[in-house]
């Protein structure tokens, strides 16, 4: 996170699977933070541009998902965070997997409540 933006910082080939650079949104536009133990079942649309192949990787912009796109981070098996977002965000939901799914969404809820505190 920077200062009032949540930022998913796509290594180099994540951008190409991804065909984008880095994803910022708005603190400010957080709605709700949950842990998805199957990140790939919560994706929802049709993948345009980027990346996929189902249950190992996800990555890029998903269209078609009943309101503004979504944006997909995902590899592994592992759990991810689901990031449901508002007004002033350029996504509806953003799909991530990170190191540690639990200490990050601790993090994000602290720096949104923080954030809605000011």
């Amino acid at each position: 996170m920077d200062e009032d933006e949540l930022v998913v910082r796509l290594s180099q080939i994540e951008q190409l699977a991804a065909f984008r650079g880095d994803v910022h949104v708005p603190l400010s536009a957080v709605e709700a933070v949950t842990v998805e133990d199957d990140p790939y079942s919560a994706l929802r649309g049709l993948r345009a541009p980027g990346t996929g192949v189902p249950g190992m990787c996800a990555y890029g912009v998903r269209l078609l998902t009943g309101g503004r796109p979504d944006f997909a981070a995902l590899h592994g098996r592992g759990p991810g965070l689901r990031v449901e977002l508002g007004d002033g965000a350029p996504f509806g939901r953003l799909l991530i997997t990170v190191d540690d799914p639990a200490a990050t969404l601790a993090a994000v809820r602290g720096r949104v409540t923080k954030a809605r505190a000011v």
